[in-house]
C-alpha cells in the first residue's frame, strides 16, 4: 500500500497546486530567483557539482514538480532524465513544459523503479517537507534506487528545526540532511557540500553530493 502521510495529503491537493502555480515556471525564472536570493544562479550551482559527469548517466529527481530542475540538467547536456511527483496537476503540466524527460506520478516512500536503476538520484527542496518520523523511509528509498550518487539541495540547520510554512505547522523542517544520509548509510561518502547563505537573512541552504563506495 502506498504511504500517504499528512504532508503528502496536503501536497496532493489545493496546497500543492498553489505551490506549483506560484513557483518559477522556467529555467530563466528559477535562475532569476536564485540570483536575487543568493547572488548566483541555480544553473551555476548545478554546474559546479555535476560538471564532468557523463551526460548519458541515468538521473532521477524525487519530487520533480513541473520539471524545471530536470530541464536545467537537460540544458547542461544530460540525456536520461526521469522524475516522480506526487501531485498529478504538476505531472500533467510537465507534459507541456518538457520534452524527452520522463515524469510520472510517485512519492519518495515508494519509488517505482528497481534497486540501483539510476546513477544519480536527487531532491531539491523535498526532504524539508517530509516529517521527522518519515524521513528515514524516504532516504532508504532514494538510497535503494541509486547505484552511485545521491545529490541534494535543502534548507540547512545543524539541528532538526521545524518552521511554520505559510501559517501552517507540520509541513516544513530544516536539518543537516547530508549528515542524516551519512549517519544512516555507512558506505556513503561526502564528495562535496556547499552551504549557501541568503543575501537578506542568516538562513542557509545546503547543496551536497554523496557517493556510494570509493
Amino acid at each position: 500500500m502506498i504511504k500517504i502521510t499528512e504532508q503528502l495529503k496536503e501536497w496532493k491537493e489545493l496546497f500543492g497546486k498553489e505551490y506549483t502555480d506560484r513557483n518559477p515556471q522556467s529555467i530563466e525564472d528559477m535562475d532569476s530567483l536564485y540570483l536575487k536570493n543568493f547572488g548566483e544562479t541555480r544553473t551555476a550551482l548545478n554546474e559546479s557539482f555535476l560538471e564532468g559527469m557523463d551526460s548519458s548517466i541515468k538521473i532521477l529527481e524525487v519530487g520533480s514538480n513541473i520539471g524545471t530542475q530536470l530541464l536545467c540538467l537537460q540544458k547542461m547536456g544530460f540525456k536520461n532524465l526521469y522524475g516522480i511527483e506526487p501531485l498529478n496537476y504538476a505531472v500533467e503540466l510537465s507534459k507541456s513544459k518538457t520534452k524527452n524527460i520522463n515524469i510520472i506520478e510517485g512519492t519518495a516512500f515508494d519509488i517505482p523503479f528497481k534497486d540501483g536503476y539510476f546513477d544519480l538520484v536527487f531532491t531539491s527542496g523535498v526532504l524539508i517537507h517530509i516529517s521527522t518520523s518519515d524521513i528515514t523511509k524516504a532516504m532508504k528509498e532514494i538510497y535503494r534506487c541509486t547505484k552511485k550518487f545521491i545529490w541534494g539541495y535543502e534548507y540547512f540547520a545543524n539541528e532538526y528545526t521545524e518552521i511554520a510554512y505559510r501559517g501552517q505547522k507540520n509541513l516544513l523542517w530544516k536539518a543537516n540532511f547530508a549528515k542524516l544520509y551519512l549517519d544512516q548509510f555507512s558506505d556513503l561518502k561526502l564528495i562535496k557540500e556547499k552551504r549557501i547563505k541568503y543575501l537578506d537573512s542568516d538562513n542557509m541552504d545546503s547543496m551536497f553530493l554523496l557517493r556510494i563506495g570509493k
